[in-house]
């Protein structure tokens, strides 16, 4: 069988990490998230919240109108994003794996044997999610999907070029709260068995 990839992008409170967790058991391969974080730590010798802050932060136009040439931040997450892009190209020549975000759709969109899936669900089952799932508070968790999707959506656009729910890079877009986390890893898995024929 050939090495294949799957990689996740995902509104937040779609329950997209619990997915790619689901479908990683299914399929019996690896699934990638703060992993990947931790490594880019360990190779750069960062701490892991330095990391994740810059995911987190990206530039935006008023930025780059006040800082024309950069700064250390922008230099910094420039830097982070290189040494995680060969992590993850690294891991997909490895073995069979399933990535979660981090631009993973873009990093290994020409590999023939991917898969691109975007996991989306309506914000009030978003919220259920983050409340009940996740234990936050509701003007908590409104405020988090807001700043993690918005986030999101920045640093894919500086980095990959697109939006993570951009449909021209997708192979499947689905959202989570029709089946609900588990029965979505379960039909991803089957679509997954046919498109890398898979016994």
């Amino acid at each position: 069988m050939d090495k294949f990839t799957i990689t996740i992008t995902r509104q937040f409170g779609s329950m997209g990490r619990t997915i790619a967790k689901e479908l990683s058991e299914e399929l019996g391969v690896e699934f990638y998230d703060r992993d990947i974080v931790e490594e880019v730590s360990q190779k750069l010798n960062l701490p892991i919240s330095q990391v994740s802050e810059s995911e987190e932060q990206a530039s935006y136009r008023f930025w780059r109108r006040m800082f024309p040439l950069g700064t250390d931040k922008e230099y910094m997450q420039n830097i982070i994003f290189d040494v995680q892009k060969e992590i993850i190209k690294e891991l997909a020549k490895k073995s069979s794996c399933i990535l979660v975000g981090r631009c993973s759709d873009a990093i290994l969109e020409s590999n023939e044997n991917n898969m691109n899936i975007y996991i989306y669900a309506p914000l009030e089952k978003r919220l259920d999610n983050c409340i009940n799932r996740l234990e936050m508070g509701e003007a908590e968790a409104r405020r988090t999907i807001a700043d993690v999707d918005r986030a999101r959506d920045a640093y894919h656009k500086k980095y990959a070029g697109f939006l993570p729910s951009c449909p021209d890079h997708k192979h499947l877009m689905i959202d989570s709260s029709m089946l609900g986390p588990e029965e979505t890893a379960h039909w991803i898995a089957e679509i997954a068995r046919k498109k890398f024929n898979l016994s």
